[in-house]
């Protein structure tokens, strides 16, 4: 593993070379320092945040500060992976200086080395304009979660001919706006191949098959974190959800029983 920091231009190197980009979510110092210690090539503090970690049903909530909070506290412990905020809902979509001040907030305030944007060619002029003013942006098609109201809900995207033109079309002109890598979010594997062998920049997918150049998932989805809720895409990779449960139970039987704290643990 290179010690060298992943910049975007590392992004652009590794599509060249072949390599597949390991991206993960982190919300917290801790989660991030080890992400980062293990080689993970980017952490996306993503406003999935607001479900996993606040408890909420859907993304929409969740406020710019509590984002910039959980950005912070990742970027303090990252000596190498390339952060990348998530933009909430409604923190980019109303105005183009909105957008600049609150996508500058996460570079300047959140120590973030760029910024996620949900949409396709409907945003491209705000994503021009980050970019035009030197914030590197990162695209996000398909399944977007902001928009799971006008979706209807969760479900896979591209299936229909106009909506894989779409998104065709979006990945193209996202990448002429300089974004430096797209995400590509619950979509037929194919389509997603099609997509990745047409761009130059690296796409990232979630539910898009093995032939992105990269992928991401949410930390707490593959370590067992968050029962509630597993798309057919997540890999368990651990059960900590069960393995905590079991030293919480332990924890409270042997204070109750007088087992804990025994002589060696006691001044």
């Amino acid at each position: 593993m290179s010690l060298e920091k992943v910049t975007v231009r590392t992004f652009r190197k590794m599509k060249e070379k072949g390599e597949k980009i390991a991206v993960l979510t982190a919300y917290d110092y801790f989660t991030a320092r080890s992400l980062d210690e293990m080689g993970i090539d980017s952490i996306l503090v993503g406003d999935s945040a607001n479900m996993v970690f606040y408890g909420a049903k859907t993304t929409l909530s969740i406020t710019l500060e509590q984002m910039l909070y959980h950005t912070q506290a990742v970027s303090k412990a990252v000596k190498r992976a390339l952060v990348i905020g998530d933009m909430p809902f409604l923190s980019y979509q109303t105005s183009i200086s909105k957008a600049i001040l609150n996508a500058g907030r996460f570079l300047k305030e959140g120590g973030a080395d760029g910024v996620k944007i949900e949409g396709g060619k409907e945003m491209i002029e705000t994503i021009s304009r980050l970019i035009e003013v030197g914030i590197p942006v990162m695209g996000h098609i398909g399944m977007t979660p902001q928009s799971i109201g006008k979706l209807g809900g969760y479900s896979v995207q591209g299936k229909e001919e106009k909506k894989a033109q779409y998104l065709l079309e979006s990945a193209k002109i996202l990448e002429e706006a300089g974004c430096f890598s797209i995400v590509l979010e619950c979509i037929p594997k194919e389509l997603a191949k099609k997509i990745t062998s047409s761009l130059k920049i690296p796409t990232i997918g979630i539910g898009a098959g093995p032939d992105c150049d990269g992928q991401v998932l949410v930390v707490n989805d593959i370590l067992g974190l968050y029962e509630e809720f597993k798309p057919k895409f997540v890999r368990r990779y651990a059960e900590l959800g069960k393995e905590i449960k079991k030293a919480c139970k332990n924890y409270i039987e042997d204070v109750k029983e007088k087992k804990y704290p025994a002589e060696e643990e006691s001044y």
